[in-house]
């Protein structure tokens, strides 16, 4: 097993490099995950290993892993080289360098009576994360990011999601592609915003369906609330006109399984 000890090594700079830049990953095609769980997520999801990077001193690697060792590179890293790569301590001492997925809205493949949850433009890595685990909570067909702002492997979305990155579909593009995209498959597009919007509890979600939901700050663009099938406001009780977006959706998710029987 080859083994690396300086943290000076060049295979490690390109990994914290890796980590670090958006255009380093694409242009690459990979990136980094930390952690025993999310790596075991990544395989069931389909992600491609490429090479494992494991520190004796804080952990070792799980007979439990599914991964074909003959065919994948391992590594054996020391203590220094393992905290210059890990955002935790408690990932189990692994890391696993990962090749990325083709995100194209094409690829996605829903139900007869889909459920979908669409953030456009949100710019916090971790609310990105936490949309991500609230998807999976409610096993949505997928998740749609419109023009998003982070590049979907930076690692603290990657860590934020808590492997929930490797769990449902995921898709990217344009405002205006993903409403072309949801219209050209007849799902019902409901918008949560403040203008001009009726309670989202009135709403009938038991059809196919897509959940719209954009940033804190700035809310959703005009092109959602103008193609949106209905627009649909969370009641207020309190000062504040505007919540958590992760929180948004997670009210608006479990509206629509409670609608659907969970």
């Amino acid at each position: 097993m080859k083994q690396i000890t300086s943290v000076q090594n060049s295979y490690i700079k390109s990994l914290v490099q890796l980590q670090e830049k958006a255009k380093i990953r694409k242009q690459t095609g990979t990136f980094l995950v930390e952690g025993q769980r999310e790596i075991e997520l990544a395989i069931k999801g389909g992600y491609d290993l490429e090479t494992i990077l494991i520190c004796n001193e804080l952990g070792q690697l799980s007979e439990h892993l599914n991964i074909q060792k003959s065919s994948l590179q391992i590594i054996e890293i020391s203590k220094d080289v393992y905290q210059k790569l890990a955002y935790r301590d408690t990932t189990e001492g692994i890391l696993a360098v990962l090749k990325t997925k083709s995100l194209a809205l094409s690829n996605l493949k829903l139900s007869k009576n889909p459920l979908i949850l669409v953030g456009e433009s949100i710019e916090k890595p971790g609310n990105v994360g936490a949309i991500l685990r609230t998807a999976d909570a409610a096993n949505v067909d997928a998740v749609i990011l419109a023009n998003p702002k982070s590049d979907v492997y930076n690692p603290n979305i990657v860590r934020s999601s808590v492997g929930c990155l490797f769990t449902r579909q995921i898709a990217v593009g344009t405002t205006e592609e993903v409403i072309a995209y949801l219209k050209s498959h007849n799902i019902n597009i409901y918008s949560a915003t403040l203008q001009d919007a009726t309670e989202y509890h009135t709403q009938n979600f038991t059809m196919p369906t897509a959940l719209v939901v954009g940033t804190e700050a700035t809310g959703l663009s005009e092109k959602w609330r103008s193609e949106s099938y209905k627009n649909i406001i969370i009641p207020m009780q309190g000062v504040i006109d505007s919540m958590n977006v992760s929180v948004a959706a997670a009210i608006l998710l479990f509206e629509a399984k409670r609608q659907r029987g969970f």
